[in-house]
């Protein structure tokens, strides 16, 4: 069978099963729950396609196992925060509220079974680029791994951080000032797990566009091709997130307005603050 058919049959059994278990537990979070092992399902397809062809799957077997190391450290960092016990999205409880019961379900239908789902095989496809122009791996293919793996432990230490932060937070009780983490990496970013996850799969589409390259394609269709939808609907999801996720936050702390006006939302960069006091000088 066709890799990509594969795919789209598995990617509409997932569809399925989140869309009747939200229905069935009145809980919209399974997608969450598929988020970090779907992806790595899909590039393992391509990959095993690439390597049945008989043709060089040298890069497609690169691709599947850092999907897999983002997988496990996702998975993990997912379960130690009750993740697979039913606990729901705090996120989607707060726009239920919001809505009426049936825009929700259109919602919970289009926006985070189908769309979701959907972004999950697009981040995946420049395996697929990958499986299509076969090539040897290259100097360029050791760079991209090696920043995929960068931004894999730089996401890993900032989850870490939030994670102390946060049992410390409740080791004293619910509250601990200013009530969210700003220390660490998240001095320099709000969201430096958002920066690096979205990174992560930047590296993952220029693996894809170095094969295409490689395999005698120019700009457009090699190092610009159509598998970058996912990357880039990737991080306008990520940051349509980090804005409601945000709004949540300013609500609830008084010293975040201070801390958005002052540390740059996504991409880490030195405190506003900071950048007066040398610029003062």
């Amino acid at each position: 069978m066709d890799p990509l058919t594969l795919v789209l049959l598995v990617f509409g059994v997932a569809c399925a099963f989140c869309w009747v278990m939200s229905l069935i537990t009145k809980d919209t979070s399974w997608v969450d729950r598929l988020w970090s092992i779907v992806p790595a399902v899909y590039v393992w397809i391509f990959a095993a396609a690439g390597i049945a062809s008989g043709e060089d799957a040298g890069r497609l077997l690169l691709m599947a196992i850092l999907v897999t190391a983002w997988a496990a450290r996702l998975t993990f960092n997912f379960a130690r925060r009750g993740g697979y016990t039913g606990m729901e999205d705090y996120r989607w409880a707060i726009l239920r509220g919001r809505m009426k019961p049936w825009q929700f379900q259109l919602f919970n239908l289009f926006f985070i079974v189908l769309y979701q789902n959907a972004l999950l095989v697009l981040i995946t496809l420049p395996a697929l680029v990958a499986f299509q122009n076969p090539a040897p791996l290259n100097g360029w293919d050791i760079a991209f791994a090696a920043l995929f793996l960068a931004f894999l432990v730089g996401e890993f230490i900032a989850d870490q951080q939030q994670w102390d932060f946060h049992q410390a937070k409740k080791r004293a009780g619910g509250r601990l000032e200013p009530g969210f983490v700003t220390s660490g990496l998240f001095r320099v970013s709000r969201h430096p797990n958002y920066f690096f996850e979205q990174a992560q799969w930047w590296a993952f589409y220029a693996l894809g566009a170095t094969a295409a390259v490689a395999a005698g394609h120019g700009f457009w269709g090699g190092a610009v091709n159509a598998s970058i939808v996912g990357a880039v609907l990737l991080t306008v999801l990520f940051i349509g997130s980090t804005i409601f996720t945000e709004s949540i936050s300013a609500s609830k702390y008084p010293a975040y307005a201070e801390y958005r006006r002052t540390t740059s939302m996504l991409i880490p960069w030195p405190p506003k603050r900071r950048r007066e006091r040398v610029r003062a000088a």
